[in-house]
């Protein structure tokens, strides 16, 4: 019999709004906000046991696929925040977490959903992980933060295109762009004055496949509707899509 329950399966990560954090105007980032998700589901696969030194015995590491927020307000800098996150379910090979982005007043300033993808260190194919009790990926199949899978974005075939090269800042641990930096290029296709007088109700990304120290990124960005933006980035090494994104004001 295990012993699960929400309170054990669902971590509640304190944070606080930092200056490295922040914008000119003293907002969070977006890409600093998907940092503080990404360090949250870090802390909790850890606790639970299948974080990246629990699968790494199997020759596996976590890679986020798909992503999916919902922004009440900005988050300011100073401010305390908690991160509430869990695992949330397996659909195929897409493992499934939550969050909920809370104020110190417990108010809800962000809602997440996310799909990552155990993959395989010399296939770079995704894997299922074995030897782990299945419960742990879905006993709060039934919790949503938000209560549909992280979608897939469809290709963007025109638009105005920007260039984005990987240098060594962009690189993390698995030696290729990290996720929040795709962000920060989708946010940086915007001028200064455009932020000043916008932020981001609702970002969409899909990760579909790497990128590595310096190779470029050719990012194309298309107005579909007033105030709603998609993304294509196409690595040009390749000539294969690097991801997808769409951002909502």
């Amino acid at each position: 019999m295990n012993n699960h329950s929400d309170t054990s399966l669902s971590l509640i990560n304190p944070f606080k709004v930092t200056s490295a954090d922040t914008d000119t105007f003293s907002r969070i980032r977006l890409g600093a906000l998907v940092n503080l998700l990404i360090q949250s589901a870090i802390n909790s696969a850890d606790q639970l046991g299948f974080g990246f030194g629990g699968i790494k015995q199997q020759h596996l590491f976590w890679v986020l696929s798909r992503l999916h927020i919902d922004i009440e307000r900005p988050l300011l800098w100073y401010e305390s925040v908690s991160v509430e996150t869990w695992p949330k379910n397996v659909e195929k090979i897409l493992y499934l977490r939550d969050f909920i982005v809370r104020d110190k007043d417990q108010q809800v300033v962000a809602r997440a959903t996310s799909g990552w993808l155990a993959i395989d260190f010399e296939s770079k194919r995704p894997k299922i992980i074995e030897g782990l009790d299945a419960e742990l990926f879905s006993w709060l199949k039934n919790k949503h933060a938000i209560n549909k899978l992280p979608e897939k974005i469809f290709p963007v075939k025109e638009g105005e295109a920007f260039n984005f090269k990987a240098t060594y800042f962009d690189i993390d641990l698995n030696k290729h762009v990290t996720s929040s930096r795709y962000v920060d290029w989708m946010m940086d296709t915007f001028p200064l004055d455009f932020h000043q007088k916008h932020y981001p109700k609702k970002l969409l990304i899909n990760y579909n496949k790497e990128t590595l120290p310096g190779e470029q990124v050719n990012l194309i960005r298309h107005e579909n509707e007033s105030g709603s933006f998609k993304f294509e980035g196409v690595n040009r090494q390749s000539n294969s899509n690097a991801y997808r994104g769409q951002l909502i004001f």
